[in-house]
């Protein structure tokens, strides 16, 4: 396992640790330190995949998140397997797997690359519309070979064997990138006290101070690096995120970070540890010191494998000992590319030649490479690459840049290996994900930051800084600056001096001309990712396409995972050309989350399982469990479902319970129940615009029920709200919609009636509630409070102020079981002692604890609804025969009336609510049985509705149910049928939902 590419000596590798890893299928060997791509290059493998549209075979062209080709599939297992995984950005560890995610039978020979070769021609932007469109009924067949023939890897068939985890934090100051300005404005925001996250995506911190050949205080750059780290690690608000992307920059200073957390350590994460973090982090001040990419030429063929960019080979050399190569040609535009020259020589390999458009290039770094024998040609580019699946020639020109035209025959320089520079283009991605665009420097010729709509700074190569000394002043300054802005006092410190140097300005290239013209010359690849040539953008904007981002959507330009990190300027360039309009004009695409991929678990974090639902529990669960309750969930609470007695089943312990509430007195635990205090001078008009029914007249003391509707007209929620001063409400919802009620509120208080004067807070977790039921629970209650419970002093729906227990307490005379009932509310944390109270007190009247299924067939004997159960989203209250709860007179359009006022929702044969009582009453009919008018009916037979509750009731002697019934309440004493599964049908009369005490007599007493 040789490594024919790697150095001697060097980088920063360990070489005491050899890893052995496979890709596609052949064994090869690395070094601890290395990243896959890394490995690969010194291994010798030039091709890695194949390309998107014509299959053309890639190789290796960058060395970090900017890599195009080398998009990978890893994992030794199935349930492993993770695509779209950058070989630039995957660090080797022992026995990794990998292989290409395209190619057939292999990479090296891919039968669809004959078909890129003879058919490519026939295949420019935008062929997919005009060639599949007919004949129309093929379509399908069409699509079926596109998709097999498109892709990036594939997702795994089985489950995914890892965690995941998230967490939310909030920062002073959020630096995005750990390169020289990054690391300084982490220092100089750090030193001043303020909490500071540094996030950084690659392995280690330091970014380019890792592989510069540049000194700082006459020392390599990365010994300042290790020290400035080593600063920050010992500053206890400071927090490091190593392998960390920021991928999302979000409203009000929010922004995701993906840190892949043991990534680095296998295909599977070791036991108990989470393989990737989702951190949700809202910081005070952001700090983007994201960077600049190198941006490489457009010219003939530059896809071939050795075609690579100047600075991820100097990188290769450097920080990993690797030389892709013997014989290498520069082609490029500015000074900081001859430091791949200089390092390509301290590797001990040959230059051929430096290509450069400048006329006159005379920095400080060329004269260096001049004297050290290096052939610059100047006015020159590299026009095309030779080779097929490695480069083997340059072929280099004379060019004019104001004609776009070659001006000489040029010659044919061999070499294996050619290295191209265009100059840099900032990382202005996060810094546009809120709509900010960027703004185009003539003087760098790249796009920086426009005006942040953010609380940000921006510094360094983002900022358009590219020099290393000025950078790390320019991060101090923003990291000072950032912390400052948040409350703390900004510090002063010395940086480190870099060298000073002659640098000369770069020139505008970033198509080379070709002698043969754009659409006639070899394909010149803009983005190599999704094959997209400066032909094909030439194309576009002949055919019409002349916005930036009709132009990206007809190319497919920037698309995937590229997000256009390489290819966007060039492309760019190349359509303002074209258009005959600048840059300026030509403007970018819109930059959106995420910034590399993100995998669905990292996005969902360890939401599973009780971090998914979080178990919520009511102040009573203590007495619940020393009681035998069973539970169930409604919404996130565990509620007591029922209370067994010895050799109970549910049915059993149902019926018992039942009977005590109808013949002594029960009593619930009802906390969970949603309750939202409103006041305010606007809370009664409030209540009138989002109940169906008035609350204008309603006095202080009372209580009324009331139906909350959707725009649409259909029944949302329900509840009873009381009236405890003349702007002073307290309104209950069902358990399972408190949350989304509290946010409906919200929602029009803000959007649609903002100068209404009124107030929402959730009480629902400083109320306990204790209902009690029956016929017993005046005289109950009566044992435990200071209250008057006289029917007249404390009529039904009112409400009164007193002590239950010896503690305050609000007590509301309201029943949701037809009984005379009242509803204890007392502060939670004192619950527990009232309840026990009342458990003792209720002795001598045979109280008896239910749960919520007890309540539910109790609710359903007197007709009360459960929203969610007994509606669908498709009935108003007129279907369910609540016609008396709508105040049709209310000068205010309520939400939901002119819903409920449409021509569909008047129609008669609409579903409504109806009773059921089945004619073979020890029968009870499935919840959710579909119901028919004739059961003798062909399948498919007509459904005129469905049962939604269904219970057998101890009280009444016999089975009962409630159903929605097309036309049901014109329908009172008619036949329904409802076929079931085994092949029976039940027969049940259509009767009024009111089973028992019709009048309400027992509730009024």
């Amino acid at each position: 396992m040789s490594q024919v590419n790697r150095l001697a000596q060097g980088g920063r590798i360990d070489r005491s640790q050899p890893l052995t890893f496979s890709f596609n299928g052949q064994t090869y060997q690395g070094y601890a330190g290395d990243t896959l791509a890394a490995a690969l290059l010194a291994n010798g493998v030039d091709v890695v995949g194949r390309s998107f549209k014509y299959s053309r075979p890639r190789g290796i062209v960058a060395a970090g998140a900017e890599e195009p080709n080398a998009v990978l599939q890893i994992g030794s297992t199935e349930a492993a397997q993770i695509p779209n995984v950058r070989a630039t950005q995957q660090a080797l560890y022992a026995n990794l797997t990998a292989t290409s995610t395209n190619g057939w039978p292999s990479v090296n020979t891919d039968l669809m690359g004959i078909l890129g070769k003879v058919g490519g021609g026939m295949m420019p932007p935008g062929f997919y519309y005009k060639t599949f469109m007919y004949p129309q009924n093929l379509w399908l067949t069409y699509e079926k070979y596109i998709r097999k023939a498109a892709g990036l890897g594939r997702s795994p068939k089985e489950n995914d064997p890892d965690i995941y985890d998230y967490m939310n934090q909030h920062c002073d100051v959020l630096v995005v990138g750990a390169g020289p300005a990054g690391l300084a404005a982490a220092l100089a925001a750090g030193r001043s006290g303020a909490r500071v996250i540094l996030a950084d995506e690659q392995e280690e911190f330091g970014g380019s101070l890792l592989s510069t050949r540049e000194m700082l205080d006459d020392k390599p750059a990365a010994d300042w690096a290790a020290k400035a780290i080593a600063e920050l690690q010992k500053m206890p608000e400071v927090t490091l995120l190593p392998r960390a992307t920021v991928n999302g920059y979000h409203d009000h200073n929010f922004l995701t970070i993906h840190q892949r957390l043991t990534d680095h350590l296998g295909d599977v994460a070791p036991m108990g540890q989470p393989r990737q973090r989702m951190h949700r982090v809202r910081a005070g001040r952001v700090v983007l010191a994201t960077g600049a990419h190198e941006r490489p030429l457009v010219y003939a063929n530059n896809d071939v494998p050795g075609n690579m960019l100047a600075d991820a080979v100097s990188t290769y050399v450097r920080r990993y000992g690797v030389a892709p190569g013997q014989k290498l040609v520069l082609s490029t535009n500015n000074d900081y590319a001859y430091r791949v020259v200089l390092d390509w020589l301290d590797a001990g390999r040959q230059v051929v030649a430096v290509a450069d458009a400048r006329s006159n290039p005379r920095g400080s770094w060329v004269e260096e490479a001049r004297r050290r024998g290096v052939r610059v040609l100047t006015g020159s580019a590299v026009v095309e690459a030779r080779g097929s699946k490695r480069v083997t020639g340059a072929r280099i020109c004379a060019i004019d840049l104001v004609s776009h035209k070659v001006t000489s025959p040029g010659e044919v320089l061999d070499c294996d290996l050619i290295v191209s520079s265009g100059g840099y283009s900032p990382v202005v991605h996060l810094a546009s994900h809120l709509g900010g665009r960027p703004i185009w420097r003539e003087d760098i010729l790249a796009f920086v930051p426009g005006e942040g709509f953010q609380k940000r700074h921006c510094a360094g190569a983002v900022n358009g800084v590219f020099g290393l000394g000025d950078a790390l002043a320019d991060g101090f300054e923003a990291g000072a600056k950032a912390a400052a802005e948040v409350g703390f006092k900004a510090v002063t410190g010395s940086l480190p001096k870099a060298e000073k140097r002659i640098e000369e300005a770069s020139v505008a290239l970033f198509q080379v001309p070709h002698d043969k013209g754009t659409s006639r010359a070899p394909k010149q690849f803009v983005d190599q990712q999704n094959d997209v040539t400066a032909a094909g953008i030439e194309l576009a904007t002949r055919e019409g396409f002349e916005s930036v981002e009709h132009v990206k959507r007809y190319t497919a330009l920037g698309f995937g995972t590229d997000q256009g990190k390489l290819g966007n300027i060039n492309g760019l360039a190349i359509a303002a050309k074209s258009l005959g309009i600048s840059i300026a004009e030509m403007g970018t695409t819109m930059f959106r989350p995420n910034y590399t991929p993100v995998t669905f678990g990292a996005i969902a974090g360890r939401h599973c399982g009780e971090l998914f639902e979080p178990k919520r529990y009511t102040a009573l669960q203590k007495w619940h469990l020393e009681n035998g309750a069973e539970f169930e969930d409604v919404g996130q609470w565990k509620r007591p479902w029922y209370f067994p007695k010895s050799g109970e089943d549910l049915h059993a312990a149902v019926a018992r319970e039942c009977l005590a509430v109808r013949n002594a007195v029960g009593i619930l635990d009802a906390s969970t129940l949603g309750k939202i205090d409103i006041q305010g001078p606007d809370a009664r008009e409030f209540l009138n615009r989002v109940y169906t029914n008035a609350w204008t007249k309603l006095d202080v003391g009372k209580a009324r029920y009331g139906l909350m509707c959707k725009e649409d007209g259909m029944v949302f929620d329900d509840g009873v709200t009381a009236c405890l001063a003349d702007n002073h409400f307290v309104m209950t919802t069902t358990t399972g919609g408190a949350g989304r009620v509290m946010e409906w509120l919200e929602l029009y208080h803000q959007t649609e009636w903002p100068e209404l004067k009124v107030y929402f807070t959730s009480v629902t977790d400083h109320w306990a509630t204790m209902t009690l039921s029956g016929p017993n629970s005046r005289k109950l209650l009566a044992e435990v409070t200071d209250i008057d419970l006289d029917k007249d002093a404390f009529p039904f729906m009112s409400w009164k102020e007193g002590k239950v227990g010896g503690v305050p307490a609000r007590v509301f005379r309201i029943s949701f079981t037809g009984e005379l009932s009242y509803e204890v509310n007392v502060q939670a944390d004192y619950a527990l002692g009232v309840w026990e109270q009342l458990i003792e007190a209720g002795k001598k009247y045979g109280l008896t604890p239910y749960g919520t299924e007890t309540m539910h067939v109790l609710r359903a004997e007197k007709g009360f609804i459960i929203v969610g159960q007994d509606t669908d989203g498709s009935v108003t209250p007129d279907d369910l025969g609540m016609g008396w709860c709508v105040g049709r007179t209310k000068p205010f359009s309520w939400i939901g009336w002119r819903g409920m006022n449409r021509e569909d929702c008047l129609k008669e044969n609409r579903k409504q609510l109806i009773g059921l009582k089945p004619l073979d009453p020890n029968r009870v009919l499935p919840e959710g049985a579909q119901l028919v008018f004739d059961p003798k009916q062909p399948i498919p037979m007509t459904m005129v509705g469905h049962v939604t509750s269904s219970y057998m009731s101890a009280a009444m002697g016999y089975s009962f149910a409630m159903a929605l019934v097309r036309g049901g309440l014109s329908r009172i004493g008619e036949r329904v049928f409802a076929p079931l599964a085994d092949g029976s049908v039940i027969e049940a009369e259509i009767v009024s939902p009111v089973f028992y005490d019709p009048k309400g007599d027992r509730q009024n007493v």
